[in-house]
């Protein structure tokens, strides 16, 4: 069945804001709707920007016949996997997680999610 564009837009696509430290103002984009993306002076306008921005693109794929994919979905990923390192590495992560009283697994969530959240 092919969704029309008031199906696509009732769909939950991940919207991502960040501040435009140069020119001022905040850029929302969609990861999943590749060069969909908008700005505004603050992140309400930004935010308003960016569904008329989402509708548009739709259109345009629409128009144009192009895949649309539908929303990532965090059902898609169990939050585990392995991982495997040199010894060195492990003993520190030991050691450093025991300095500060927590799990491994707690520290290195804590390390992958300062680093993340800083690209």
């Amino acid at each position: 069945m092919t969704k029309t564009l008031d199906d696509y837009m009732k769909l939950n696509y991940r919207m991502e804001i960040i501040e435009d430290k140069d020119e001022g103002g905040f850029v929302v984009s969609f990861p999943d709707l590749p060069g969909c993306l908008t700005c505004g002076e603050t992140i309400e306008a930004a935010v308003s920007n960016a569904t008329d921005a989402k509708r548009a693109w739709f259109q345009a794929a629409i128009e144009d016949k192009i895949e649309i994919h539908e929303p990532d979905s965090l059902t898609d990923y169990s939050g585990q996997f392995k991982i495997r390192m040199p010894r060195s590495l492990h003993r520190s992560l030991a050691e450093h997680s025991k300095r500060e009283g927590i799990s491994m697994n707690q520290y290195c969530v804590y390390l992958l999610s300062k680093y993340d959240a800083t690209h």
